[in-house]
Formats: structure tokens, C-alpha cells, sequence
């Protein structure tokens, strides 16, 4: 077949099968997002530098190789070539690749130096993996809450359509102000999670007893999601990051809302609580924190996780009910709750002692916060 029919073949199957690949997709979707900071463009520079000199070298490379067996054919050259090297031709294509790595990689040094940059930040946040949310930090403020998965159930039971934002939705996004660089310190409490915000240019591992740091500077007010992007358990698809980025008056008026609202948890702890109370506001942190494993209906998972529906602790052991929700079960799933407030710790007692026929097979009692407050006490 003639050189020039076989370039004509060639760019037809190329052409059909850009134009087939635009059609199912747009190239935006398909390629790098570009971000939403300053260090997330130079990152998507870098990978459209290095696609295109990778384009380059197939060209290349492949024009070549197709002129060879097209223009050496036996029929053409019927003497075979007898040279056995050539030194030049050696030396080029040792240098010119080397020449393009080095091209590569000043670019990458720079930004990679950018990126791991360790300095304290306008605002540092310690991020915590748990399985299956996340826990922020503000260390300057003393502002802490956990960011918990808020798709409807049903959804994911497909029992109603799914939302726009299906498993990207949260009950507390984490708030930052525009334009001021924050910091992530970045670890987990239970196994290995990834914290990942592709628009940030951040994914970091989160392990438990390391701290990774990751900072940003965000330049414009929006709302940035990302995921957990490392295998931690049944519910890993369950942990989506959503980053709410604000004006400056704006987050310092979160800010101070959120004080006000753990000065008013705190003082909820002295309150003398019902059992109708508690139980309605274990419901609550129940459904959040307990219900992936022990399901709705508190029967668990056989030989995973232990039911709580007739369970004889959770019956007619007050404090052994307290101390595991404290400390955990060593070597079982079961991991120490004691992140959560005295309130939200006495509430998912009492809800579980009372629900599933509970209170009418066991001893009833509720477990007030002054309780949790008690166990806390050093023992001497």
C-alpha cells in the first residue's frame, strides 16, 4: 500500500476517534480539573506540559517507526543495510531524552516545593479520619465538630431518585475564609483515610499516629467537594468532604457561633435531663454515629457487629455500657466514642437502653451526662 494512502488511513482512524471521543464526552470531563487555587493551576500546567511532550514524543517516535517500514520494505531495499552502529545516533537519543526529563522536572521541583510547604498558615485545622466521617479542629479557636455523610438513606436505597450532590453531602461542611492560607494537619483515628479536595490540589493520607500537613489559599467564595480516597472499610464511599469557602466577616461570625453553641452544650451538662429528652436526641446521634453497624433496627450484623436489641450489657449493666462506649472493645470494631460530647454520649445510651423492647427487659435506667461526667473523673 502506497506511504501516502497509509498517512490518509492513519488520520482517519485519528479523526474518528477524537471526534467519537468528544461526542460521548466533553475534554474538560475528561482531562485534569484545573482548580481553584493558585498551586492547583501550576499543577494542571505541569500535566498539560508533560501530555504535550508526551504527544511529541509519539509523534515522533511513531512517524518514525512508520516511515521505516513503509520506506524499507524488502521490495524498495532488496540489499539488507550491513552498518552495525551509529555512534551519533546513539549519543542524541541518550541526551535529547535526558534533556527533557531535566525540562520536567525544574517545572515539578518548584511546585512540589510550593506544595509541601510546612509554615504555619492564617488558619490551622486538624483534620481527623474516622470511620466513616471526618473530625475538624480549629486550633486557634477551639472549634471542633465532626462532618458527617447527610444523603437520605432511601437514596442510597434506591427507594427515591438520587439528589445532584448523591454521597457528596454533609451535615457540617468545613468553613475557611477566602484568601488567607490555611493549614491542614491531616491524621486519623482508627485506620489509614486519604483527605482529598481535587480543586485544592490536596490529597494526603490520614494515618493513624503520623500527621501529614497540606495547606491552601482559596481566592474565591464557593463550595469545593472532595472524598476519602483510600479503601477504609464497608462505608468508605460514605465520607465525602465538602469545604464551604466564605468572605472573611462571614467566617468570623461562624466562628463565634459555633463557641456560643459548645458554650451552650457545655452548659446543657448540668441540665436535669428526662428520659424523653435523651432519648430524642440519641436518636439523633445514633442514626449518625451507630447505625452503619448496629442498623436501624439494633440488631446488627451477625459475627460482625453485636446486636444491641437484648444485648444483656446494654439491658442491665449501666456502667460496663458507659465504659465500652468510653473506651472501646480492645481487639473488635468497636472503637472509644469519647470524641463525642457528654451529652451526645449519655443520649445514645439512654436511646439504645430504652428502644427494641429494651426498657421493658432490662433495668430502664438512663445515663444523664452528669454520668459520663463522673466516668471522666480521675480515678484514684
Amino acid at each position: 500500500m502506497p506511504f501516502n494512502l497509509i498517512n490518509k488511513f492513519a488520520g482517519y482512524i485519528f479523526t474518528l476517534t477524537l471526534f467519537s471521543t468528544s461526542a460521548q464526552a466533553d475534554w474538560f470531563d475528561l482531562n485534569m480539573t484545573e482548580g481553584a487555587t493558585a498551586i492547583s493551576k501550576e499543577v494542571f500546567d505541569l500535566h498539560m506540559l508533560i501530555f504535550w511532550i508526551c504527544v511529541a514524543i509519539g509523534v515522533v517516535v511513531f512517524s518514525v517507526m512508520f516511515y521505516s517500514m513503509f520506506a524499507h520494505t524488502k521490495k524498495k531495499n532488496p540489499v539488507a543495510a550491513t552498518f552495525h552502529e551509529n555512534t551519533k545516533v546513539e549519543i542524541a537519543w541518550t541526551v535529547i531524552p535526558f534533556l527533557i526529563l531535566i525540562a520536567m522536572a525544574v517545572p515539578a521541583s518548584k511546585t512540589l516545593t510550593k506544595m509541601y510547604d510546612d509554615t504555619a498558615g492564617d488558619v490551622n485545622i486538624q483534620v481527623t479520619g474516622y470511620q466513616w466521617k471526618w473530625q475538624y479542629r480549629y486550633l486557634e479557636d477551639g472549634v471542633s465538630f465532626f462532618s458527617n455523610l447527610s444523603t437520605d438513606m432511601d437514596e442510597i436505597y434506591n427507594l427515591v431518585p438520587k439528589g445532584e450532590n448523591y454521597l457528596e453531602e454533609v451535615d457540617e461542611a468545613l468553613v475557611i475564609p477566602v484568601g488567607k492560607k490555611v493549614r491542614f494537619l491531616i491524621t486519623a483515628n482508627d485506620v489509614i483515610h486519604s483527605w482529598w479536595v481535587p480543586a485544592f490540589a490536596i490529597k494526603q493520607d490520614a494515618i493513624p499516629g503520623f500527621v501529614n500537613t497540606a495547606w491552601t489559599t482559596v481566592d474565591k467564595p464557593g463550595i469545593y467537594r472532595g472524598k476519602c480516597t483510600e479503601l477504609c472499610g464497608k462505608n468508605h464511599g460514605f465520607m465525602p468532604i465538602v469545604v464551604k469557602v466564605v468572605e472573611q466577616d462571614e467566617y468570623d461570625a461562624w466562628i463565634n457561633d459555633k463557641k456560643e453553641e459548645a458554650f451552650k452544650l457545655a452548659e446543657l451538662t448540668e441540665k436535669e435531663w428526662t428520659t424523653a429528652e435523651l432519648v430524642e436526641r440519641g436518636e439523633g446521634v445514633y442514626a449518625t454515629n451507630c447505625v452503619a453497624c448496629h442498623q436501624t433496627n439494633g440488631q446488627g450484623i451477625p459475627g460482625i457487629f453485636p446486636a444491641l436489641a437484648g444485648s444483656d450489657i446494654v439491658l442491665n449493666d449501666k456502667p460496663k455500657n458507659i465504659e465500652i462506649l468510653m473506651e472501646g472493645v480492645q481487639g473488635a470494631a468497636m472503637n472509644s466514642f469519647d470524641y463525642l460530647s457528654e451529652v451526645e454520649l449519655a443520649a445514645v445510651i439512654t436511646y439504645t437502653r430504652q428502644s427494641w423492647g429494651n426498657a421493658e427487659n432490662g433495668d430502664g435506667e438512663i445515663v444523664t451526662p452528669k454520668d459520663i461526667v463522673d466516668y471522666k473523673k480521675p480515678k484514684i
